[in-house]
């Protein structure tokens, strides 16, 4: 298929660009793949849309303040998205760098707090490899003077708020450049209320990169090469999937990271391994889900790999239209907007 095949018409003014006062505030259109009408409902009431012994998986990755701001030594202004450490090491680091001038190997680039970075090697692609110096604990300089990665389709600089809005509150595992948004609608509350309903929840971690960010520069979908990123899945989550798909339990995955997750870390028959390891795994039409049976997931881009995955998941004319009726009704979208649940894709059935 192509990628214009993925395409719709979306005012700018429903881009959202701050969260609601309230996580649990926003809107969930409800997608039954059966061919039940669409449902326009809350999210608050989500509990309502799923059942006892459905088995929700979450992505606990957090996001790390991965935007820096510096100057080269001739005065030029530098910004470094930091993607993932390289060798092992904290202080080394492939980067994607913007300047007004094209970023050479050996390059010095100065930081607040005395830090001071050199480009080692251009990678490609955009990509740098850069060495850290002059800090004891990098952890704490980014915590220090590292600005929130908010996605280009936000137009304003990042603030207090996203440190603490543009991160799940179930995030424990640092590495990711850019936030699982599905899971932004959660609060503790909606969690006790799963619980009481008899749905169980177990956690996955998929460090989501820049990638998501990026435009897909080709019109031919079998030619598109997803970036490679890290996840793991424990011994723990494991067993609790593999148990839910053999006693015909619901697998509810929460956002398309935990689908990429799942579907990369199972086997040919479902069943999900536990382990490390890198994804590049490109979700489209034709594909057969081996895992998931739903998906909760926020509104994505248009011509994007994310609405692809969704449009695999659901059926490509079920989602275009559902999102149709979304601009119709004026929800919002992206990653500060509201959300969709949909059960029993194409691909497994109810």
């Amino acid at each position: 298929m192509l990628l214009t095949d993925f395409d719709y018409n979306l005012p700018e003014e429903l881009v959202a660009q701050a969260p609601l006062a309230e996580r649990s505030a926003s809107r969930l259109l409800v997608v039954a793949c059966n061919g039940a009408e669409l449902q326009h409902s809350r999210f608050a009431d989500l509990v309502q849309w799923l059942r006892p012994g459905d088995l929700l998986v979450r992505n606990e990755t957090r996001v790390i303040p991965a935007r820096l701001l510096g100057r080269k030594e001739s005065g030029g202004r530098v910004e470094l998205l930091l993607v993932r450490p390289l060798a092992g090491a904290d202080t080394l680091w492939q980067c994607l760098g913007k300047s007004s001038k094209p970023l050479r190997q050996e390059t010095a680039i100065l930081f607040a707090g005395g830090v001071r970075a050199t480009i080692e090697a251009v990678l490609g692609d955009g990509q740098l490899a850069v060495r850290f110096d002059g800090s004891a604990d990098f952890a704490a300089f980014l915590d220090e003077h590292g600005h929130i990665p908010l996605p280009p389709y936000i137009r304003r600089a990042d603030s207090g708020l996203d440190r603490d809005r543009y991160q799940t509150v179930f995030a424990r595992r640092p590495g990711a450049v850019a936030a699982p948004t599905a899971g932004l609608h959660f609060t503790d509350q909606t969690f006790a209320e799963l619980a009481a309903a008899g749905v169980e929840v177990c956690g996955v971690t998929l460090h989501v990169g820049p990638g998501t960010f990026l435009p897909v520069r080709c019109d031919d979908l079998d030619k598109h090469r997803m970036h490679a990123e890290v996840y793991e899945v424990s011994a723990e989550a494991a067993r609790m999937v593999n148990r839910a798909r053999a006693e015909g339990r619901r697998i509810i995955a929460l956002g398309t990271t935990v689908v990429r997750t799942l579907e990369a870390a199972s086997d040919d028959e479902g069943r999900l391994r536990a382990g490390s390891g890198e994804t590049d795994l490109f979700i489209r039409p034709g594909y057969r889900f081996r895992v998931v049976d739903g998906l909760i997931t926020n509104f994505h881009l248009p011509r994007s790999t994310l609405l692809v995955l969704v449009a695999a998941f659901a059926g490509r004319e079920r989602i275009l239209n559902a999102y149709r009726q979304a601009v119709t009704e004026r929800y919002r979208f992206f990653s500060y907007g509201d959300c969709m649940l949909i059960l029993g894709g194409v691909a497994r059935g109810e």
